[in-house]
């Protein structure tokens, strides 16, 4: 597999080897020593699976008390995945990125605690899969606005479908200092 950093520190574009033929195709999703070897050493606790239909935006979410580090993909369908750098410090406070992830690709991203992630779906369908590094915690949960003016995300459409709370997001500028991460030199 091959393993490359992003413009954002941290944040790692995973392409693994897929074994193609007529029947379909076979790859691994993770195993835990060859993704030590490259760099992600988190101890994933907890996989979670979605389902969403095309223009069905998700985030920009994150985790405070239990901030969750977060190996993605889409297991099917093609998504415009986006990464957002909130941590208060960094040096690269406020920059994105975006990449698209397909289930026929396999490939996937993995984001370090501290980081906002949303996507969005451009298939007619999506299935997306999160391995995390903590527990889901209901209180814990903060978004920032998918559409802040402040970022310029250019989503690939202007009316996606989104829940209540997604919804309801304040813009980053707008977020107490106190919700949001603090940057640590070392992810």
């Amino acid at each position: 597999m091959k393993i490359t950093e992003l413009s954002l520190p941290g944040v790692l574009l995973i392409e693994p080897r897929v074994f193609g033929d007529e029947r379909g195709f076979f790859l691994e999703i993770y195993q835990k020593l060859r993704y030590g070897e490259g760099g992600i050493g988190a101890e994933f606790v907890q996989d979670n699976l979605s389902f969403s239909r095309q223009g069905v935006l998700r985030g920009l979410h994150y985790q405070l008390a239990r901030p969750q580090g977060k190996l993605v993909m889409a297991v099917h369908g093609e998504v415009f995945d986006v990464v957002v750098d909130i941590r208060k410090g960094s040096p690269t406070f406020g920059r994105w990125l975006s990449t698209s992830l397909t289930g026929e690709s396999g490939r996937q991203l993995y984001v370090p605690p501290g980081y906002a992630h949303g996507f969005w779906v451009l298939s007619e369908a999506a299935t997306f899969l999160y391995k995390v590094t903590d527990y889901y915690a209901p209180g814990d949960e903060y978004g920032i606005r998918w559409d802040d003016p402040d970022l310029k995300i250019p989503w690939p459409a202007a009316a996606p479908v989104l829940s209540e709370k997604d919804r309801a997001f304040p813009a980053l500028r707008e977020v107490p200092a106190e919700h949001l991460p603090m940057y640590a030199t070392r992810l």
